[in-house]
């Protein structure tokens, strides 16, 4: 069964790791600090402009704790998120401020982020994908009934649990989301 053309699907793509080269700190990944040390991955302009074409819409859903954290300003995350946007076809950017001791239901692995962009913008969850590399990620797009997708950098941390595909750039993500045009996301796997 195809999917319904009429129907409404996203691509949701975590920031840093994902869009943009993370500063790997200790094995882990860390956002850069300003808008200027920003360096969009190899690949990621071509892949978002494929993902456009097919009618994808483009939403970033990031945890950016450094702002709850004291160690980054807001101002300063939403001046890299307009370079991003004047670089790329991105939608819309949504952005978790909190930390983990907030207990909000915007910072992932929960999937607020998600679940308020299909609401606001009428996405099918299932004919959606979540892209990220990071367990926080794919968890959140789990919970949010989304196709996942996990870059595999190789990081000193938790791996996700069961992604339906695992890749190691955003170009082989859509290679991977736009070959399965043809059956609904959830069937393919």
């Amino acid at each position: 069964m195809g999917i319904d053309r009429g129907i409404r699907r996203a691509v949701f793509l975590d920031r840093d790791g994902v869009i943009n080269r993370a500063i790997v700190r200790d094995g882990k990944p860390c956002p850069p600090a300003a808008d200027e040390d920003v360096e969009v991955l190899p690949g990621v302009r071509e892949a978002m402009q494929q993902l456009k074409a097919a009618g994808y819409l483009l939403v970033v859903v990031t945890n950016q704790p450094d702002v709850a954290r004291g160690t980054q300003s807001r101002a300063a995350v939403e001046a890299l998120h307009a370079r991003l946007a004047s670089e790329l076809p991105i939608d819309e950017f949504l952005a978790c401020y909190h930390d983990d001791g907030d207990a909000c239901a915007c910072r992932k692995p929960k999937p607020g982020l998600i679940l308020d962009a299909a609401r606001a913008h009428g996405v099918d969850l299932r004919a959606s994908v979540m892209v990220g590399d990071r367990w926080r990620d794919v968890e959140a797009g789990r919970r949010a009934g989304c196709a996942t997708v996990f870059l595999d950098y190789g990081y000193a941390e938790r791996r996700p649990d069961e992604p339906d595909a695992v890749v190691g750039s955003l170009a082989e993500a859509a290679e991977w989301i736009l070959s399965r045009l043809g059956d609904s996301i959830h069937e393919a796997c």
